[in-house]
Parts: structure tokens; sequence; C-alpha cells
């Protein structure tokens, strides 16, 4: 299949890891690099494209200028250097993009942000309000407030929210390796770069690696995860090198890189929302006539459902699992994990005399639920 063309695509948000904007040895911003990167986004913003940037580096640059000790750093002291870092960050952003006439807008984001509806709205109010007077979005998550417990824990996952919840129609992940290859290509001569995936299979997910960098907490297992965020809500991804100058820049002329495409059937603003979600608390595996209804466009029900995972109450979203395991899509459920497991493999009339009391009649409503591809799930 053909790639598609960077030029062709109207909404683009550009993700940039720690390793890549900082030196860790001299815990400065790679300068070069990124005056070039700034040059990459100008030129297309200057094609009217809309950019967005989600950028990492706060906690890097804070502990630069605090002279903090290399090795890992407690809660408080990560919280403490993000708030030095996050002014150091957003200042070189806003001179590197000022220097093409560009305004910058830094919004610090939390996980609430995106899981809780009205939090979500307002964020993508902000976000089209800046897009709309031409100024570039820089977004990063709030690392002064965010703990284990409440934070995205990558900011490839994060960029996949960002990207669903600005409506983007590609998300560019720059990396420190060029793509996704069918083996680590550090450890096996023979590892192939695969240029376009389709659609995101078991035996895609088991081509993912892990984090291998002292600044960043993603590997290429959370790429894919992002892709899968991604695609299922209308968001084409691809992998690129940052480790170049002028990295948007080689693959708009061809360069090594890997397309993940989605099909061509967007979602609504909320069904993006569920599709995004992050923090799915449990899983809900179904039998394959349930899959071929879902397929079908209908609602789950509870006769549908062959195993109850997890602990979660009624509104949380949940994982839908096909009988082969592989991910269906997304959707938030009706009723609690005890009810769940009560009434799963059970009639609709069922219910009432079960629980005792008239419940909805569907696991999962179809307004509620968001279907991937076949061979596609969400994250």
């Amino acid at each position: 299949m053909t790639s598609p063309r960077l030029e062709n695509f109207r909404r683009i948000v550009v993700k940039v890891g720690s390793s890549l904007l900082v030196d860790s040895d001299a815990g400065e911003v790679r300068a070069s690099w990124l005056t070039a990167l700034a040059a990459d986004i100008a030129r297309l913003h200057g094609r009217g494209c809309e950019l967005l940037v989600v950028s990492s580096g706060s906690i890097a640059l804070g502990r630069s200028r605090l002279k903090l000790p290399r090795g890992p750093l407690k809660l408080e002291e990560s919280q403490a250097a993000a708030a030095v870092g996050q002014i150091a960050l957003a200042r070189t952003w806003s001179e590197v993009l000022g220097a093409h006439g560009i305004g910058a807008g830094q919004i610090l984001v939390t996980l609430q942000d995106t899981e809780e509806r009205r939090r979500y709205l307002n964020a993508r109010s902000t976000i089209a309000k800046l897009l709309e007077w031409r100024a570039v979005p820089i977004i990063n998550e709030n690392d002064t407030v965010a703990t284990a417990e409440i934070r995205y824990g990558d900011n490839d996952r994060l960029a996949a929210r960002v990207a669903t919840m600005a409506s983007a129609d590609l998300l560019v992940l720059l990396s420190d390796i060029d793509g996704l290859y069918t083996a680590p290509p550090a450890k096996d001569p023979n590892a192939r770069l695969i240029p376009v995936v389709e659609s995101i299979t078991a035996d895609i997910e088991a081509m993912a690696g892990s984090a291998a960098s002292e600044f960043s907490r993603g590997g290429m297992l959370t790429k894919i995860e992002a892709a899968k965020i991604a695609t299922t809500a209308g968001t084409h991804m691809l992998i690129a090198s940052g480790k170049i100058e002028h990295p948007l820049a080689a693959v708009a002329n061809g360069g090594r890189c890997t397309w993940f495409l989605t099909p061509a059937n967007p979602v609504t603003a909320r069904k993006r929302w569920i599709a995004g979600s992050l923090e799915p608390k449990g899983t809900l595996t179904i039998d394959a006539g349930a899959v071929t209804a879902l397929r079908a466009g209908k609602s789950l029900l509870p006769a549908g459902v062959i195993r109850v995972d997890g602990q979660f109450a009624r509104g949380d979203a949940v994982v839908v699992r096909g009988p082969d395991t592989h991910e269906i899509g997304r959707g938030l459920v009706a009723y609690d994990a005890d009810d769940a497991e009560r009434i799963k493999g059970r009639s609709s009339p069922d219910v009432a005399l079960i629980l005792g009391v008239s419940g909805r009649a569907e696991m999962i409503h179809r307004d509620d639920l968001v279907i991937g591809p076949a061979g596609v799930g969400p994250a």
C-alpha cells in the first residue's frame, strides 16, 4: 500500500521526547536540533497546516537548572524539578517558534483532563481557540501535580489522547528509531522495517520492545498502544526518527518511517473520548455471536459476555475482547463488576430476576461503545 504524504494532512500533532530534546550529558536543550525541527514546523504552518506539539523535557531541564545529581528522583523531587523545568521548556519553544513569527501557547494537562468529560471539552476548546489564532499549542503532562496513580505514564499515549481530543488527522511520534521493525534491529541484523501497518494485529503487537532511555518512560510497546488509540478514533499515526535534523522534512521527502493507517470512518466527539480513554478498569470477553452483533452496530447484551475481569463500577471504561482475546473495542459499562459477573451469559429478561432490580437491558449500549476495524482495538 502506498504511504500517505505529510503535506496532505490538515491538523498534525508532533510528539517530542526528552531523550531527543535534552542532551543528557550536558543537561541542556539540543539547540541546533530544535531549531531545525522548528523550521520544519514553520514550513508546514506556512502551508496552512495546524500544528500541535506534545513535548517532554520539563523534569530533565529542571534537574539541570537545579544541578541535581543523576539517578532516580523521589516523587516530590520530580514534581519540584518539573516546576522549574516547565518555565524553561515553555520559553525554549516560544523562542524557536517566535523566530518564525509563530506564537506558542503552553497547555499542561493531567490524566483527569482527558478522562473526565467536562474537563476534556474544556481542554479541547482551548486547543481549538489557539489553532484558530494560528498559534502552536505546546502540551505536556503537568508533572508538578501528577503522581504515579494519576499520570499517563508516557507521552506517547498522551500524544495519542491529545490527537483524538484535537480531532487531528495525523500523529507523528519522533523516536530514537525510524519505525517499527520485525524484531529489535540492535539485536537482529535481519530485522526489517515495516513501512505501513494497515491494522494492529497480535503479530504487530508482538514486535514491540521495551523502554531503554533514562529520560523516556516509553518504548515501542507504548507506541503501539498509542497507535491503537489514534487509529480507532480516526487519526493516522507515524513513527519516524528524531535523531536527525529536520525530521519532518525527511518524512515529507520520503524518509524511512512506519505509517499506521486508519479507515476513513470518523467518529463523534463523544466516541473519540471513549476510544481514547487511557484507564480501562476491566475487560469483558464476548462470544463470536456478540462480536458479529457489535460489528453490525448492535449493543452488547449480557448474553454475549463469557468472562468478566477487573474491578470496575458502572460508567467505567472497559475493554471488549473477542473469544480469541483480540480487542474488539471499548465502552462505558452499565453494571459494576460484581453484577456483571452475576448476569454474564444470561438473557436480558433474567437480569431483573438475578439482581432483584430492573437494570439496563444492555451491558454496554451502542451509544457508549466504540468498535475498532477488524483486527484493531483501542489501547
